[in-house]
């Protein structure tokens, strides 16, 4: 019989509705009666006892709240009745032991991806335009045009087609409620490409560069240099002004300091030197072309799993995320880990709550000790200006059941799995180590697929139980829904629904293969996410001011 209530964790005081609950309803789980004393939504939470104020709420096993006046047994829980709390956290000596998953399934698996010199491979092939400063932002979106119309990379181009469908109806009388827009698939996607081998040609427009304090062009430029270097990236084509505080020898330094021996095509155009506008943009659309000719002359190449870099993402979160789609994704991980590859799991401000459980899995201390020196500062700056990591929640987010942001963020943490910690990473700093690396982003969506891609992600898993039309310039970007409602939704967007997992189809380990499989075939080109065939190209770099 399918399961309408769950508690995740045998120590939690709160139950999870899998389905609407009415008030006065009876509900039975692991023997125990409780009498609902309120309407439970799917998502939401209810009381398993009656607490009085200042009680601890737990759920996943740790401090996620406290009472704010008498509960009784059976209350929803509420903004009102509840407000965020977490347990202090503090370094212990490392004595975690990790039980990795079975890999059988996967041993001597690979994927087809794009070996680069360094040793890397990349699960795409793409060329890359970057502005050093937001004044070329114009020209980039001139240049986008031009090639994404005549190479066949133009997700316009099915509304541009639409639209004169529409006008040509209207013009004969008809009635256009006739004519619908049929969605474009992978396959036709390739088709329409003058370079088959080419991916996609990308472009990171920003509003940084100039203006603001010079730290910011300064972190502005090594996340440039990390999109440069990224092994997703075949070329680079940058324009700059020229009179800007982030300098063309600025990103130059920052790309030779990450990467000493990179030798991508780098073409540089410099517009305060050039003839004429005019000249400008053609003189990088006609460079670019010979670029591009030649990277289509790479090819895909078998490659063993160790080699993909995971990043893990949730946006549009709602309280099935940590039940379903979070530890489905966090079984991918393990996996992955367990075959030697990466996975990055960064949103600190979505790791509240959930500090003490990573400090504990942190093999090496000065790691740990970086961990909490990050937190501890990231939280400090935003109490700093009224604010801080129990604001996280968006409204979004507690409409459908995610109360606290111990409660949001203990369920985020789940994505990456059980595994050791190897490594802490700043901002932009690349991840080197096999295994599960923390990386340090804001919660903010764009800006934290920004911050994964940075640090190396090659693909990135991006959870959402609302949805949310999110993607990046350079990591593929596979989005996974928590509840099967979503998928119904918002289908043009979602690639991969865990809904199963909540309606008891499915285990948490099924759907983590499964969703691995997924990976390999993304990472081998053989499927495009929904992201990459929309064009969900999002790039937003943090300036290290207070982001949530």
């Amino acid at each position: 019989m399918k399961k309408i209530v769950l508690k995740v964790n045998p120590a939690d005081n709160v139950i999870v509705a899998l389905t609407d609950l009415h008030k006065g309803q009876q509900v039975e789980l692991d023997g125990e009666k409780y009498i609902l004393a309120d309407d439970v939504h799917a998502k939401h939470k209810f009381f398993t006892t009656d607490l009085q104020t200042g009680d601890e709420i737990i759920m996943y096993g740790v401090l996620v709240g406290k009472a704010q006046h008498f509960i009784e047994k059976g209350r929803l829980m509420t903004t009102d009745n509840v407000k965020h709390a977490s347990d202090p956290f503090t370094y212990k000596p490392f004595h975690y032991t990790w039980t990795a998953p079975n890999v059988d399934k996967f041993k001597g698996r690979t994927f087809n991806g794009y070996h680069r010199e360094d040793g890397r491979v990349g699960t795409a092939n793409y060329w890359l335009f970057i502005p050093t400063v937001f004044c070329e932002n114009r020209n980039l979106d001139v240049i986008k045009e031009a090639l994404h119309n005549e190479l066949g990379y133009a997700v316009t181009q099915k509304y541009k087609s639409y639209a004169h469908e529409l006008v040509e109806a209207y013009k004969k009388g008809e009635d256009i409620h006739n004519l619908n827009l049929a969605p474009q698939t992978s396959e036709e996607a390739r088709k329409k490409r003058v370079f088959e081998n080419v991916d996609g040609i990308k472009f990171l427009n920003h509003q940084g560069g100039c203006g603001g304090i010079r730290q910011d062009a300064a972190v502005l430029s090594k996340l440039l240099a990390a999109y440069a270097d990224h092994p997703n990236v075949a070329g680079v084509t940058v324009l700059s002004l020229g009179c800007q505080n982030l300098q063309v020898q600025d990103f130059k330094n920052d790309l030779q300091q990450r990467n000493p021996n990179f030798n991508k095509p780098l073409y540089i155009f410099e517009q305060q030197q050039s003839q004429s506008e005019e000249q400008l943009v053609a003189d990088a659309i006609r460079k670019t072309f010979e670029g591009l000719i030649e990277i289509n002359k790479f090819t895909r190449k078998p490659a063993t799993l160790d080699k993909l870099t995971l990043g893990v993402k949730c946006g549009g979160s709602d309280g099935f995320s940590g039940i379903s789609a979070n530890p489905a994704v966090g079984y991918t991980s393990d996996l992955l880990v367990a075959l030697g590859g990466k996975v990055l799991l960064a949103e600190f401000p979505e790791l509240c709550g959930a500090e003490q459980q990573l400090i504990d899995r942190t093999r090496n201390e000065d790691a740990a000790k970086k961990f909490i020196h990050l937190m501890t500062a990231y939280n400090d700056a935003a109490h700093k200006v009224g604010s801080g990591f129990h604001m996280n929640p968006s409204p979004g987010n507690i409409k459908d059941g995610l109360i606290t942001d111990a409660i949001k963020s203990t369920g985020a943490a789940r994505k990456g799995g059980t595994s050791v910690v190897e490594d802490v990473l700043d901002y932009t700093e690349p991840a080197v180590k096999p295994g599960l690396n923390l990386v340090c982003t804001p919660g903010n969506d764009v800006e934290a697929t920004t911050g994964k891609a940075a640090s190396g992600a090659t693909l990135i898993l991006f959870t959402t139980g609302l949805g949310t039309p999110t993607g990046n310039p350079v990591c593929p970007t596979i989005k996974v829904s928590t509840n099967t409602a979503l998928l119904k939704r918002m289908g043009d967007v979602i690639d991969i629904n865990t809904g199963p997992v909540i309606d008891g189809e499915k285990t948490i380990e099924e759907m983590g293969e499964d969703i691995l499989e997924y990976c390999i075939k993304a990472a081998s080109g053989e499927i495009i996410p929904k992201a990459v065939l929309l064009n969900q190209d999002d790039f937003i770099p943090w300036k290290r001011g207070v982001s949530l």
